[in-house]
């Protein structure tokens, strides 16, 4: 795993983040800390908090309160463009592929590229060898085998689907990924390998924030791992002080939490 650089400003900062939903409170003054190419994982039950605080940090949805920092630098991210254009990309359970597209167009799927040559390019025509070669270069690098860049994702197995969506992420989050139950219903080989391309985006500098169930994954791949309950950050731990039960104790409560 890559090396984690303290002497720079965190990669992704949030200062009490808070968010409710009628009366709900869904996040309680939750901050966390993100660095180069750190795993952090994320774990909580159902409903802890987990996915809205993502959700928040990467402009699906707008925090009550709260600051958020790139760089050491304060940022609004109002949208997941704004997002995007930080280097901030979320690979979600759902995947957020398009079925009827093959792989090189949800790769590039709203960053196609145009036509090298001026006229074409102005009337928007797509660089469509140009875009299946930066694919089967991205593929080979993370070791993703698809049988064609031009297969609709249709026709593709869950653990094909999950790394072309994973593919995607690394493609373009030049800085952070967040990853929300990624391997949730792949099977075990599959989710091993998603595993595999967490490892492969921290040795890159990327942060990664790692949501997963799984806490043998958690603890295989992640540096350090925070815990929510009912919206409120309990815990946060060292992966290589703590084990499973542990982990499972302080997501239920039955354990008090140890900051770090």
């Amino acid at each position: 795993m890559a090396e984690i650089k303290n002497s720079q400003p965190p990669l992704l900062e949030a200062r009490s983040i808070s968010k409710s939903f009628g009366g709900v409170q869904a996040l309680s003054d939750v901050s966390l800390v993100l660095r180069h190419g750190e795993v952090l994982g994320l774990v909580g039950d159902n409903g802890a908090g987990k996915s809205t605080l993502i959700k928040c940090l990467s402009g699906v949805l707008a925090p009550d309160q709260g600051t958020i920092l790139i760089d050491g630098r304060e940022v609004q991210i109002d949208s997941p463009q704004r997002a995007r254009a930080y280097g901030i990309e979320t690979v979600y359970q759902g995947l957020a592929l398009v079925d009827t597209l093959n792989v090189t167009e949800n790769l590039f799927l709203n960053r196609e590229k145009t036509s090298r040559i001026p006229i074409l390019g102005r009337l928007g025509w797509l660089d469509k060898k140009g875009m299946e070669k930066d694919s089967l270069e991205v593929l080979d690098r993370l070791g993703i085998q698809i049988p064609s860049v031009r297969r609709d994702v249709v026709y593709l197995s869950g653990g094909q689907r999950q790394s072309i969506a994973i593919g995607r992420a690394i493609a373009w989050g030049r800085h952070i990924v967040f990853m929300d139950e990624p391997a949730a219903a792949l099977g075990v080989e599959q989710a091993q390998h998603v595993v595999e391309l967490i490892a492969t985006l921290s040795r890159r500098e990327v942060g990664v924030i790692f949501i997963s169930h799984n806490m043998r994954h958690v603890l295989q791949v992640c540096t350090r791992v925070m815990v929510l309950l009912h919206g409120r950050k309990v815990a946060e731990v060292s992966a290589a002080e703590v084990s499973e039960r542990d982990l499972v104790d302080l997501i239920t409560g039955a354990r008090g939490g140890n900051r770090q």
